[in-house]
């Protein structure tokens, strides 16, 4: 364009009344579940500033929970109203995304939290340090590990109650994610919920150094990430002249009608389509945890602090699968053939690479790791179906899966020695003769991550690789069922160490918790079982609620 053609369209803008430019609508009814989490997130932080700090922690606990229940609230509301099936619709000047995925991860996403933000708020597991309660975040989180003042802090009974405002604000990104219809609002989601994580990652109360290193791994790969992902972004713009999903995918299918005459010379170039589409995949599989772009899991969740871990490898599960699976199904079905066998790829190298390598570990979290990114390929083979019904075994899956992770992290705090948390798979020797309630809760969990029958994982592998077979992806269904059976393998081998070994004399105790911890458990437990006992109820509402808003 000339540089009098750019001249002229100033002047012109110029000549235009003030009030003429249009006032944003915003609906702000639909968007009323992530209003309440981030106006509950910015009020934590005022909270930090005002409330004295004995009674932060009640204070900061009281808000999280109400918020995170009210928003949990006005989801089933949009849900009952039809907002998800015959009131689908795109608001906020076609940013967000309000239909039937959106509202079942949203929910899916609430309750998670909800169940985790007890873990976070326990305080009965640590000894008391100088008379005073405390928890699995460190006294100041500014300190220097081990220097004078950490020790003060500890001394004076400083608890980091910025946690719950963290948590919040990350919850806030994780609601928008899978909800978001334009790129840009998805890159501001992944940033939102990022950054927070990014710091929790850091708080843990012991191992601080080991802590510290994971929050680093994590921000310099989640960076690298997001490098992909908006340069992906900048490529799809460049070819389609929008960052709109429903123009992205109207330039993908040759259907649309006007073209900008900037964006002339390269609107439909294949070469951006493709790499940028590609460089898109890789900042949403790096999310999941996916192979080859796993590398940061099983280090940033054996140093997190294990409330940490558990909130985190259920609820980013869950945003990052939706925004793949909007991805994927809205903006580009027209580059099925493209996609699909790549993806294929991935699925088999991450279903088999998670099961073989978790074989050789031998710490829980670091196990319940390279566990969860089996389960990242598992998801996946569902993602692949391009129908209906993969798309409600998705939802469904990741729906049990996070209930039954956030309960298997719950019980790995409690098992405890004098160094804090036992998480060497050797101590949990004889587990079950010390502890036999523990043990026999952490079985159950692991039952169901092999997918054993009677356990909402069955359920939701059964209608992972049902839905995989009929579109087509029955060679995948194979290498997903070897790779269950490599994955049970190590499961049981932990179910025989805790049952049918000698407990050590020095070995760990199960520390008793208080009621927050006990509910989240009892929940996880709960879920695990009705949801492999009697699914079907929650296959219809994921059927329900698998139509993408176009």
């Amino acid at each position: 364009m000339s540089t009098s053609a750019v001249h002229s369209l100033w002047t012109t803008a110029a000549q235009q009344p003030v009030d003429s430019i249009p006032a944003p609508h915003i609906e702000y009814a639909q968007l009323t579940p992530m209003l309440i989490v981030v106006g509950a997130a910015v009020l934590g932080v005022l909270v930090e500033v005002v409330v004295p700090r004995k009674a932060r922690y009640h204070s900061q606990l009281f808000l999280s929970v109400t918020a995170l229940a009210a928003a949990f609230a006005a989801v089933v509301g949009l849900a009952a109203t039809g907002h998800g099936t015959t009131k689908v619709q795109i608001a906020a000047m076609g940013a967000i995304a309000v239909d039937g995925p959106a509202l079942f991860l949203q929910g899916t996403i609430l309750l998670a939290s909800l169940v985790s933000v007890f873990t976070f708020a326990e305080r009965r597991l640590d000894p008391r340090a100088h008379g005073k309660r405390v928890d699995s975040f460190v006294a100041q989180a500014g300190s220097v590990p081990g220097g004078e003042g950490e020790q003060a802090a500890v001394r004076a009974g400083f608890t980091t109650t910025e946690v719950f405002p963290l948590m919040l604000f990350a919850v806030t990104g994780m609601l928008v994610f899978p909800a978001a219809n334009d790129l840009l609002t998805l890159f501001i989601a992944l940033e939102v919920f990022s950054l927070p994580l990014y710091l929790l990652c850091a708080l843990a109360r012991r191992k601080r150094l080991m802590s510290q290193e994971a929050a680093v791994k994590y921000f310099l790969l989640g960076a690298f990430s997001s490098a992909f992902l908006l340069f992906g972004i900048a490529l799809l713009y460049g070819y389609a002249g929008s960052v709109s999903y429903a123009r992205i995918a109207e330039v993908v299918d040759g259907s649309v009608r006007t073209i900008d005459p900037a964006l002339a010379q390269t609107m439909g170039n294949d070469a951006l389509l493709l790499v940028g589409g590609a460089m898109l995949l890789m900042g949403l599989l790096f999310k999941v945890g996916a192979v080859p772009f796993h590398m940061w899991t099983p280090d940033v969740y054996q140093g997190a602090p294990t409330p940490v871990t558990g909130f985190m490898a259920a609820a980013t599960k869950v945003a990052a699968f939706g925004a793949l699976l909007r991805l994927l199904y809205v903006v580009l079905p027209g580059l099925t053939w493209d996609w699909r066998p790549v993806l294929w790829g991935v699925a088999i190298v991450t279903m088999l690479g998670g099961a073989i390598v978790a074989i050789t570990q031998t710490d829980v979290k670091r196990l319940l790791a390279y566990s969860s990114i089996a389960h990242a390929g598992f998801i996946l083979a569902g993602v692949i179906a391009l129908t209906p019904d993969g798309i409600s075994s998705v939802l469904f899956y990741l729906a049990a899966y996070s209930f039954v992770t956030i309960g298997a992290f719950a019980v790995v705090t409690l098992v405890r020695d004098a160094s804090g948390e036992a998480t060497h798979l050797s101590k949990w020797a004889g587990l079950g003769r010390r502890s036999p309630l523990a043990a026999a809760v952490f079985a159950v969990f692991l039952l169901a991550f092999a997918g054993i029958p009677l356990t909402s994982g069955f359920a939701g592998k059964f209608a992972v690789f049902k839905a995989a077979a009929e579109g087509g992806a029955g060679a995948l269904v194979v290498i997903g069922v070897i790779a269950s059976a490599i994955a049970a393998f190590f499961y049981i081998r932990v179910i025989v160490l805790m049952f049918f070994s000698e407990p050590r004399p020095e070995g760990p105790t199960v520390a008793v918790p208080s009621p927050l911890t006990m509910t989240t458990i009892a929940v996880g437990v709960a879920v695990t079982v009705v949801l492999g006992v009697a699914p079907q109820y929650f296959l219809d509402l994921a059927g329900q609620a698998s139509g993408f808003v176009r």
